[in-house]
């Protein structure tokens, strides 16, 4: 499958190719070289990104599930104006992950926020001032708080979802061009523990990263 608000990247480059083999097929052989490695040069793009923009089934794991493919990059307590003691956990997307985000529990959205910023390496500390997409979720242990952010290379959050949506567990939230990282906020004191560690490399949807208190 190919995720969602995604093909027109994939048509752009298709088009040119077959635009740019047409003046091959109709030119004469110097100039007609050219038009080809240019079309070549356009098909290898639209592989690219079939292959980046790739939105695979997943089968969905137990308790509280990973909201994005990548590396567990980092894991903290805090504590949030809303979600009062928190377990931080966050994802670093490398190119080559799936870029689609997912739910990591059954509830509402409360809120979507879009903050406009700049575009660090997410793997950085400064990467908080980056563009980002605040979703707060209403589920079953209190608020759960995603937060999307951009990188070098992403610079568009597509959501998928708006305020008032209710969704299950492993639905698609939305999507982050090219590179970037999702931060998921639990309340801890709803966790029984965590089933990650720093450089785990996970799967949205599939990979159980927390279990909740019965």
């Amino acid at each position: 499958m190919i995720a969602k608000g995604t093909i027109s990247w994939i048509l752009t480059p298709f088009t040119f190719g077959i635009i740019f083999l047409a003046f091959y097929i109709d030119c004469q052989k110097n100039i007609g070289d050219f038009f080809l490695l240019v079309s070549i040069l356009m098909f290898m793009i639209t592989g690219f990104f079939i292959t980046f923009f790739r939105d695979p089934i997943r089968n969905i794991g137990k308790g509280i599930v990973a909201p994005a493919d990548g590396r567990i990059q980092h894991i903290s307590q805090s504590i949030d104006s809303n979600i009062g003691e928190c377990t931080i956990i966050s994802i670093f997307m490398n190119l080559h992950n799936v870029h689609v985000n997912r739910m990591p529990l059954d509830g509402l959205i409360k809120d979507v926020v879009h903050i406009f910023g700049s575009h660090l390496p997410a793997f950085k500390k400064e990467s908080e001032r980056n563009e980002r997409v605040i979703i707060t979720i209403e589920s079953d242990i209190g608020l759960v708080k995603l937060i999307q952010i951009s990188g070098t290379l992403a610079r568009r959050i597509v959501p998928y979802i708006k305020k008032g949506d209710r969704l299950k567990k492993g639905e698609k939230i939305g999507i982050i061009r090219f590179g970037s990282r999702v931060d998921i906020y639990l309340p801890s004191k709803k966790i029984e523990y965590i089933n990650v560690k720093l450089g785990d490399r996970i799967r949205a949807g599939e990979k159980s990263i927390a279990k909740i208190n019965d």
